[in-house]
């Protein structure tokens, strides 16, 4: 039997995942609260779109929550995070959860508060669910050779010491490449006079030995 996974909020996160996800095999829900990414994502083959407030047990038991094996909180909101992995564990008996968060200091109280995986905004979800072994499949590595190659996606806090540079000025490693920004509702193949800002998502094409260090360069952290 497929296993069923659920996705909560996270519009570019949600698609990302739910993309790969249904390509391995998986049986995937997707929760959104606004009525246009809804649209948007309905468009993905065989992919389940409930319009709703994820942190809504009527909303979650009208995803079947019941059912599924595993639950992805992917909103902004630490708090409306905490509430749906506990919903979801609690209410719904799913086994496994995993909660997306902003600030890194509240990891250790996600996990107080019995979340399976708490992986900070900041940090690649890809990569952190691979050092946790928790699902392997979440990782996207692309082995080369005798190496390998991971592609992973950074989000841009405003803070971010990157914020209102131009491709060309950050220092990345030799081994890295930005493959992709995501801007809102656009795909954009950067250049080296592109110009990196506050809520953009990059997507790393690097080696797995240099991926943590590029983030700590776009991210400060």
């Amino acid at each position: 039997m497929k296993q069923q996974v659920l996705l909560i909020g996270g519009f570019h996160k949600a698609r990302s995942l739910a993309l790969s996800l249904i390509k391995k095999g998986y049986c995937v829900t997707v929760i959104n609260n606004k009525y246009q990414d809804c649209l948007v994502l309905s468009e993905i083959d065989s992919l389940i779109v409930i319009n709703g407030d994820g942190t809504k047990p009527y909303i979650l038991e009208e995803a079947n929550a019941q059912d599924m094996d595993i639950a992805i909180a992917l909103t902004q909101r630490d708090d409306a995070n905490l509430v749906t992995c506990q919903l979801c564990k609690k209410k719904f008996n799913i086994k496994k959860t995993v909660a997306i968060i902003n600030d890194p200091k509240k990891t250790e109280f996600f996990y107080k508060m019995g979340i399976d995986s708490v992986v900070c905004a900041t940090s690649t979800i890809t990569g952190i669910i691979e050092q946790q072994a928790f699902m392997e499949e979440f990782a996207t590595l692309i082995p080369i050779r005798q190496g390998r190659i991971s592609i992973a996606e950074v989000p841009i806090h405003e803070y971010a010491p990157v914020v209102g540079k131009k491709l060309w000025e950050i220092n990345l490693p030799e081994e890295v490449i930005v493959g992709c920004i995501l801007r809102q509702d656009k795909n954009l193949v950067p250049r080296g006079d592109t110009r990196i800002l506050s809520g953009d998502i990059l997507v790393l094409i690097s080696s797995d030995k240099q991926e943590n260090v590029a983030v700590r360069e776009l991210t400060g952290r």
